[in-house]
């Protein structure tokens, strides 16, 4: 349940590129623990950001929901989107600093890249599979990218392709491949007033694009794409509700696919997150949420109870579809009476709106 925005809240694998100049790779860093909580608010609201609408109730590969993914926040290879009125391959985010060295702002850029998860039987792919009595599905996973972006400098974008095998049982195994994606970041300041900057990050996708279907241009896509910038010595500006004298240079800003809104406690203007889905300024995530649940726009207890009581037909082909349903599943059914009922509903604080 969440107080703003989607309700995930934990991030799975990740990989994370520390990114370089244009004449560098990206390197990649150590992978982050699936099952270790992330305790940074503003960490917790960029991961719901990351997964709204990964995989969608009733969790299975076969609901019709589902058969359309990655919808949110794709910035898509370029020879695919020109020509095109949808599907952008780039993505621009504006805002406004304060007070501030944009030197030393601190960006990152985060975003899904899709992984084909292929069964085989004794190499030969496969739809299915039922190994020790376990069934599994081919269909698609993601890895998360991560890059550190320094300032005034246009940095690399360089995934290569890849595959790995999982072997299951004795002549089972799991293929899951990726293919390369290629683009930059950009991240410039101008300065507007005595005491302002307006920032722009501007996030491009050139990954080779021989042809083929929407489909196919979703696993060169940047998915679900979005940036944190933080400020150690300055304050962001709201975009949602300026102060009178900045409205006319927040006007003036322009997004392109994201929407920038402060992060962090409420009185804090040190971090921003320019999201792919509308948020309020502050958004936060109920403490009474029992996790990640990938759909922001349902109630976490309709959700948890709609969990329940799916048949047990409903609920193995769940497990089967993917590792994150799988999770969703069994945290739902070990849920006590009193997690229950806390997501029945609470109130936080009455506040006033300005007019």
């Amino acid at each position: 349940m969440s107080e703003s925005g989607p309700s995930v809240r934990r991030s799975a694998e990740t990989d994370r590129a520390g990114a370089r100049p244009t004449d560098a790779r990206a390197a990649l860093l150590p992978q982050r623990s699936a099952c270790a909580p992330t305790l940074d608010p503003v960490r917790q609201i960029a991961d719901a950001v990351l997964y709204e609408g990964y995989i969608l109730w009733p969790y299975s590969r076969s609901a019709l929901k589902n058969r359309q993914r990655w919808t949110f926040g794709g910035v898509y290879p370029r020879g695919h989107s020109e020509g095109r009125d949808d599907d952008p391959w780039v993505m621009r985010a504006e805002c406004l600093l304060r007070n501030g060295d944009p030197a030393r702002l601190e960006v990152s850029v985060r975003f899904l890249h899709v992984v084909r998860r292929q069964l085989l039987r004794r190499g030969a792919p496969v739809d299915e599979l039922t190994v020790d009595g376990e069934r599994h599905l081919s269909w698609e996973e993601a890895i998360e990218r991560e890059l550190e972006v320094p300032p005034g400098a246009r940095t690399a974008i360089d995934f290569p392709a890849g595959s790995e095998e999982e072997a299951l049982g004795d002549e089972g195994a799991v293929e899951r491949s990726w293919k390369a994606l290629g683009g930059h970041v950009d991240v410039q300041a101008e300065r507007i007033g005595d005491s302002l900057q307006r920032v722009t990050v501007e996030v491009a996708n050139t990954s080779p694009w021989p042809g083929g279907t929407r489909e196919d241009a979703q696993e060169r896509t940047f998915c679900s794409t979005h940036a944190v910038l933080r400020t150690p010595d300055g304050e962001f500006v709201s975009l949602t509700d300026p102060p009178e004298e900045l409205a006319e240079e927040a006007a003036a800003c322009r997004n392109e696919g994201v929407w920038p809104v402060l992060v962090g406690e409420p009185d804090e203007r040190q971090t921003l997150l320019a999201s792919p889905i509308i948020l309020e300024d502050h958004p936060r995530i109920a403490p009474e949420s029992p996790g990640d649940l990938f759909d922001g726009g349902e109630i976490d207890q309709m959700l948890v109870l709609n969990i329940l009581s799916l048949t047990d037909e409903e609920k193995a082909e769940m497990r089967a579809s993917d590792p994150k349903a799988r999770e969703i599943l069994d945290r739902t059914e070990a849920l006590s009476e009193e997690e229950m009922m806390s997501l029945h509903g609470a109130v936080r604080d009455l506040r006033q709106v300005r007019p």
